[in-house]
C-alpha cells in the first residue's frame, strides 16, 4: 500500500479515488455500517458484502419498509427492496454461512487478500467462531477491523445485548427529553442513531487506515452505537453535572430560545419551524408579520417574558403562518436574518434543488435484468474540491459474485465451487424466502403506512 509515495502527474493524483485499492469484507446488517460500506465504494474501496443464504440483511426482506421499485415485488423481491439498494450500491455480493466450518475456511481466505473487516454481531457471535479481532490479526496482522454493537465489546454489563437504534434512543438518554410536557417519553420518527454510527465507524475506519499507513500495523475499531447517541444529550448531562438538573420534555419548544415552535401553514399538514433567539430577531418576525408594534409588547419585549408567555405568542404567530405556503414563510423570515425552515415530506425532499444542485441526489440506471429502471439515491453530505464522487454502480444482487469473487479474488477451481454450491455454503437465493405481501398504493394510504403518493413521481423526478 506504498502508492502514495510514489510521485504522479498532478492530474493523476487529485483524481485518485481515496480508497481505491483498498478491500473490504462487510459482515454486516440494515443500516449503520452497509451504509457506511456503501460510502466506501463511492470513495473507491472493493466491498464484498456477505451475507448468509439463510441469514439474508434484513433490509432485503417483506419487512423492509422502503417498499420496491412502483410498488412491484417480482420473482426476487429480496433483490428489488429499496432500502437494500440504498445502502449497499456499489458493493459486490458473496453468500457465504458462517455458521459452517467451510464457510468460515472461506472467510479466512478471503481476509488473507483484504484490508478491513466490518461486522455488527453481538459481541459473543465472532468470539465463537474464532473470526474476532484477536484470531483475525493472526492470519492477517495488519488487518483492520471495525466491530459496530449496540454497548460495545469488553465487561460493561450491556456488553452482550443484542440491540437496534430504536430501542438505543431509550439508554442513551434520549427519549427521557423527547416528547411533550406532561407526556411520556418518545423516540425520534426515524432511527438516527443508525447514521451516527456510519459517521462514527468511517472516521473510525479512517484514522485507522492512516495509523497503518504510518507504522504497517493494523488495529480494531470498537464502537458502542449507544454512545455515538450520547453525544446528542451532552448538553443535559453537563447541567446536571453542573446543576443537579434533569432535564425535562418540552415539545418543540426550547429552553430559551422564544418562541420557537412548529406552526401551521396553508394546506393539509403543511409546517414551517420557526426559532427566534435575540430582540433583534423578534422584532423582524414582528415587522414581517404586519405587527410591529407587537415586539415591544409589554408581555413579549423581554427573552424571558417570551419564554414566560410562548403560548400566547404562538397563537398570533399561528394565525400569520396558516394563511402561507410553508416555503413563503421560510423564505420571508430567512430574507430578515429569522431562523425557519419548511418541515419537508418525503416529496419536497427528493424534489428539493437544493439537494439536486448539491449532489446529495443522485440517478443510478440499474442493469436491464434487474427490472429497475433509474432510481434517485442519497449520495454523501459532503462534497471533496478535488476529487469529484459519485454512486459508482448499483448494489448487487444475492450471490451475484460468488464465482467472481471465488475464481478471480481467491482462486478457487470449478470442482470447489461446485462443492461450496452443493452444500449450501454459498447460493444465489435465500434458503427461506418470506412472501412479499403485496398491497396497491392506494390501499397502503387507506392503512395509514403513507400519507399520500403521487401517480407522476417518476414524471417529476425525471427517471
Amino acid at each position: 500500500k506504498a502508492w502514495y509515495l510514489v510521485k504522479e502527474p498532478r492530474s493523476v493524483t487529485l483524481n485518485r479515488l481515496p480508497l481505491k485499492g483498498v478491500r473490504i469484507i462487510d459482515s454486516t446488517y440494515v443500516v449503520a455500517m452497509p451504509y457506511a460500506c456503501g460510502i466506501m465504494t463511492d470513495l473507491g474501496a472493493e466491498v464484498i458484502k456477505i451475507e448468509g443464504p439463510s441469514h439474508v440483511d434484513n433490509t432485503r426482506g417483506p419487512a423492509d419498509t422502503s417498499g420496491r421499485p412502483d410498488n412491484e415485488p417480482g420473482n426476487d423481491h429480496w433483490n428489488r427492496a429499496m432500502g437494500f439498494n440504498e445502502m449497499n450500491r456499489g458493493k459486490r455480493s458473496l453468500t457465504l454461512d458462517l455458521r459452517q466450518p467451510e464457510g468460515r475456511e472461506l472467510f479466512t481466505d478471503l481476509v488473507k487478500v483484504s484490508d478491513i473487516v466490518v461486522e455488527n454481531f453481538t459481541p459473543r457471535v465472532m468470539r465463537r467462531w474464532e473470526l474476532d479481532y484477536p484470531n483475525l490479526k493472526k492470519i492477517k496482522p495488519d488487518i483492520i477491523m471495525a466491530s459496530n454493537t449496540g454497548y460495545g465489546h469488553g465487561d460493561g454489563p450491556y456488553s452482550p445485548y443484542p440491540a437496534q437504534a430504536t430501542t438505543q434512543e431509550a439508554t442513551h438518554g434520549h427519549c427521557h427529553i423527547t416528547g411533550y410536557p406532561g407526556d411520556i417519553p418518545s423516540k425520534a420518527g426515524q432511527s438516527f442513531v443508525d447514521f451516527l454510527s456510519t459517521w462514527t465507524g468511517l472516521l473510525g475506519i479512517a484514522n485507522a487506515l492512516r495509523y497503518r499507513n504510518k507504522t504497517g500495523k493494523g488495529q480494531w475499531v470498537d464502537i458502542g452505537m449507544y454512545q455515538a447517541g450520547t453525544y446528542l444529550t451532552s448538553e443535559y448531562l453537563l447541567d446536571y453535572i453542573s446543576n443537579g438538573q434533569e432535564g425535562q420534555r418540552i415539545g418543540n419548544k426550547h429552553p430559551w430560545r422564544a418562541p420557537q415552535n412548529t406552526y401551521p401553514c396553508a394546506g393539509d399538514d403543511q409546517w414551517c419551524v420557526i426559532s427566534i433567539g435575540d430582540d433583534e430577531e423578534w422584532k423582524a418576525l414582528c415587522q414581517t408579520m404586519g405587527n410591529p408594534e407587537l415586539a415591544a409588547d409589554p408581555r413579549f419585549n423581554t427573552g424571558l417574558k417570551r419564554v414566560k408567555n410562548q403560548d400566547d405568542i404562538d397563537q398570533l404567530i399561528s394565525e400569520w403562518t396558516k394563511q402561507l405556503d410553508k416555503f413563503d414563510v421560510m423564505e420571508q423570515l430567512q430574507s430578515v436574518g429569522v431562523p425557519a425552515g419548511s418541515v419537508h415530506d418525503s416529496k419536497d425532499m427528493n424534489l428539493d434543488p437544493n439537494y439536486w444542485a448539491h449532489g446529495f441526489l443522485e440517478k443510478v440506471t440499474f442493469p436491464e435484468d434487474r427490472g429497475m429502471g433509474t432510481r434517485v439515491l442519497m449520495g454523501r453530505p459532503y462534497r471533496l474540491s478535488k476529487t469529484p464522487l459519485s454512486i459508482r454502480r448499483p448494489a448487487p444482487k444475492l450471490g451475484g459474485e460468488n464465482r467472481e469473487i471465488l475464481f478471480d479474488v481467491l482462486g478457487y477451481s470449478e470442482n470447489q465451487y461446485n462443492e461450496l454450491e452443493t452444500t449450501g455454503i454459498i447460493g444465489d437465493r435465500p434458503t427461506n424466502p418470506r412472501p412479499m405481501p403485496t398491497m396497491t398504493m392506494d390501499d397502503m394510504v387507506k392503512a395509514g403506512r403513507f400519507k399520500y403518493w403521487d401517480p407522476s413521481y417518476k414524471e417529476k423526478l425525471g427517471i
